[in-house]
């Protein structure tokens, strides 16, 4: 009893020697919980739908009534009114909106006169999730709207919705590729560069670096290297793996290669220089795993990568304009499904390399070059 009483000392005398560890163990459970109650809410909200009315018939006006009446009650969607028919369809293109609703001027006409009217459905179809939510909405809504009467037999004159998938058809399992792409960046970023430094620290290795006229731009940029071309090949790896497990052609991974392989560069660039600002002076490497599991959770499930940003709550969605692992999640994407050219990510590729400096100075400037 008494050495077992000794072992139980000695390791809650480690705790209070490591203040950090022990608040970490209490404060992450509970960041966890609101970062995945956040994230995974149970149902969409506030999905961006385009609505452009061509037809100021009663049928078009009900609708529109429904429409509205989603908006105020379950809030699935966020209808916004539009007169330009491809200015709404450029910004379901764009990601602007998720999808874009055209009803035609002779809809109401069509509806009394017992003909067989359509709408445009206009949808972003990579993100099957919502897709999937508007469709159903609506669908639901073209026969309610014809309820002067019930027919006897079946009519065959109810509206029919014509949805247009913008792009090829890509389903749920394909659409996690580039999420996996960028936690495995996250898990190799997290074991190179910052991690060695904490490993050598701890070990004492760290001490010869302090005998040589190497300076700190010269140990952070060196171990940020090395680090980046571990990760990137192995990023690789998986997305190529990836795409033979879902189904994804591999000729789409050949053919925009660059663009895919300049995405996985500035990522884990990104990440590394991120990695090294927070564990440049942390000297003991359970430190380094009690952040890694937190740092995972509040940078790879706000990216977008299993949910969209679009139904995050709007301090959740501040959160993923400067969460880099969005950006990246958005540019792949784009590349992946929408088969998007240079042009199209410009913005997300600026806001990684503009991260990666500020994140590398930041290194630079608060790395510790003493015992």
């Amino acid at each position: 009893m008494i050495r077992l009483f000794a072992v139980i000392e000695r390791d809650l005398k480690k705790f209070k020697r490591n203040p950090v560890v022990l608040g970490m163990s209490i404060l992450m459970p509970l960041i966890y919980l609101v970062i995945l109650g956040n994230s995974f809410q149970g149902k969409l909200t506030d999905l961006p739908l385009a609505v452009v009315s061509q037809d100021s018939g009663p049928y078009a006006d009900r609708l529109m009534e429904y429409l509205m009446a989603v908006q105020a009650g379950p809030r699935t969607f966020l209808v916004l009114p539009m007169d330009d028919q491809q200015k709404a369809v450029d910004g379901v293109r764009t990601g602007k909106y998720k999808a874009a609703l055209i009803i035609p001027p002779d809809f109401s006409k069509r509806v009394a006169v017992s003909g067989r009217p359509d709408i445009g459905l206009f949808l972003d179809n990579t993100d099957s999730i919502s897709a999937g939510t508007i469709r159903g909405l609506i669908d639901e809504a073209l026969p309610s709207i014809r309820s002067e009467y019930v027919p006897i037999r079946e009519a065959n004159n109810e509206p029919l919705l014509r949805d247009i998938n913008l792009y090829g058809k890509v389903d749920y399992y394909q659409s996690l590729v580039p999420g996996v792409v960028i936690m495995a960046i996250f898990l190799g970023t997290l074991t190179t560069g910052a991690f060695n430094l904490v490993m050598d620290r701890f070990l004492g290795i760290e001490e010869s670096y302090l005998l040589t006229p190497l300076s700190k731009a010269d140990i952070v940029g060196g171990l940020i290297i090395s680090g980046l071309s571990i990760t990137t090949m192995n990023a690789l790896l998986i997305f190529a793996t990836s795409m033979l497990i879902t189904g994804i052609p591999f000729s789409r991974g050949v053919l925009n290669f660059f663009p895919i392989l300049l995405v996985v560069v500035l990522t884990t660039l990104c990440l590394l220089s991120l990695m090294f600002a927070i564990m440049g002076r942390i000297g003991h490497p359970r430190i380094v795993g009690v952040l890694s599991g937190f740092l995972n959770v509040i940078l790879f499930f706000p990216s977008g990568a299993v949910y969209p940003v679009a139904s995050f709550p709007g301090w959740l969605k501040s959160f993923a304009r400067v969460n880099p692992e969005a950006y990246a999640v958005d540019a792949l994407k784009s590349i992946l499904f929408k088969n998007a050219g240079m042009g199209n990510i410009l913005g997300d590729l600026a806001f990684l390399a503009l991260f990666t400096a500020a994140m590398m100075s930041l290194s630079i400037i608060t790395f510790k070059r003493t015992l």
